[in-house]
This record gives C-alpha cells, sequence and structure tokens, in this order.
C-alpha cells in the first residue's frame, strides 16, 4: 500500500530521527547518486542511524522514493490567485515550475509511474486542472488537455535530463567514468547517424538539440499545445 494511504503507527516515545529529515537526506543522496543506488541500509548510514531506526518513519524503499518525489514537487511554485493572468499564463508558469523542478533532480521523471498521492503533487495537480476547468475544458476535453500538458513536461525534462547524462555532463559515478562512457555511447549513436545520412537525413541533421536550445524549445512546444487546445475550451 503507498505511504500516503497508510496511517503513521503511534509511538511510545519522540524518535531520534523525523520524517522529514530521512526525506531530505534521501533528496541529496538521490541527487548525488540517482534512484537506483538508494538503499535503506546506505540512507540509514548517511543519516547517521541503524536501519531499525530508519523503518520507525518509512517501511519500504518505495516509501523513501514516494517521500522524496513528493519533496520535490513542493519546489514548484502554484501561481497566486487574483493576479489578472490568464489561463494560459498560469499554465505555462505552473509548468515551467514543474520543468525546472525535475531538471535540478534528474531522477524524479523516470519515478512519475509511481503513485502521485502526496500533498504537493496533488495540490499542483488539482491547480492544473482547476485552472482547465475555469478556462472552459469540460468533460473529455478537460482529461485530454490536462494529460497532454502533464505528458508534455514530464517528456521535456526525462529527454533533457537524459541527454545531458549521455553527453557526459550529468552525475558520474565513485570513479568518475559512467558520464564518460555514456558520452561515448552518444557520440557513436552521433557518428552512427552521419554515416547513414541517406537513410536518416532529418535526423542526422536536426535530431539532437544542444544545451542552448532546450528552453526555448520546450517554451515554443508549450505554445503550440497551447494553441492547439483554446478552441476546444467551453465546447462539451
Amino acid at each position: 500500500m503507498s505511504v500516503w494511504l497508510r496511517e503513521d503507527r503511534p509511538r511510545r516515545e519522540s524518535p531520534p530521527l523525523t520524517r522529514e529529515r530521512i526525506v531530505e537526506e534521501a533528496v541529496a543522496f538521490l541527487d548525488e547518486e540517482g534512484y537506483e543506488r538508494l538503499t535503506m541500509r546506505r540512507l540509514a548510514e548517511r543519516l547517521g542511524t541503524g536501519s531499525t531506526t530508519l523503518y520507525w518513519h518509512v517501511k519500504t524503499k518505495d516509501d523513501v522514493l514516494d517521500l522524496a518525489l513528493d519533496a520535490i514537487f513542493g519546489e514548484v511554485a502554484v501561481p497566486a490567485a487574483g493576479t489578472g493572468a490568464g489561463w494560459r499564463d498560469e499554465v505555462t508558469a505552473l509548468l515551467g515550475g514543474w520543468r525546472a523542478a525535475m531538471l535540478r533532480h534528474p531522477w524524479s521523471a523516470a519515478l512519475l509511474n509511481r503513485p502521485l498521492l502526496g500533498p504537493n503533487v496533488l495540490a499542483r495537480t488539482e491547480f492544473l486542472h482547476a485552472t482547465l476547468l475555469a478556462a472552459g475544458f469540460r468533460g473529455p476535453h478537460l482529461f485530454a488537455a490536462a494529460y497532454g500538458l502533464a505528458n508534455f513536461v514530464i517528456g521535456s525534462a526525462l529527454m533533457q535530463a537524459t541527454g545531458r547524462h549521455e553527453d557526459g555532463n550529468g552525475r558520474e559515478d565513485g570513479d568518475g567514468d559512467e558520464g564518460g562512457d555514456e558520452g561515448a555511447a552518444r557520440a557513436a549513436a552521433d557518428e552512427h547517424l552521419r554515416r547513414h545520412r541517406d537513410l536518416y537525413p532529418t535526423l542526422a541533421e536536426y535530431g539532437r538539440l544542444s544545451d542552448d536550445d532546450w528552453d526555448a524549445t520546450f517554451a515554443q512546444g508549450l505554445t503550440y499545445l497551447l494553441d492547439g487546445m483554446a478552441p476546444y475550451a467551453g465546447r462539451d
């Protein structure tokens, strides 16, 4: 059962750790090493405690991942009400903050298939749906609009984080080899496209974004998406 659907068990005395401290350290670990390397033992060592104490607060590694994922969504500012901004500006601001948070924590995009029931995720998802509803999206148009926007921002962040990692600019392992190995793999893939330019001319010429292009490409893609959605506002 998801950590968000279980009640905390009562304790006879105050434990030496808090859930907040565990989550803070887990986020730091995930930023440094990625979710594949997180174990309860390593997290307990990082906290300077034993696994038994850790299990007072979280039952499994999945609990830790769910809590950490929700914590980084808390970094996303929810646009203030009553500013007079239109629905497109509000959606753009929310999704821009969402993308920025995922890029600060590249491990997060790969975990978004998990149950997203934490208070930070739900508050921002509620804002997105409510903003679209107020703009006139109803029924299947509301769900399609919210689904399309969410998947666009997730996909954009995941592709950018993966691209940076493969270029050797992402997280490296303890020996400093991982980024170089994956950078070499990306260079080999680029060379493969160049050698087969006759078969894949468009990919060979335009199939890769430089670091300077990601923000502008995201903004333009979001504009295309919002432009395509706008005529459906107010339809049944």
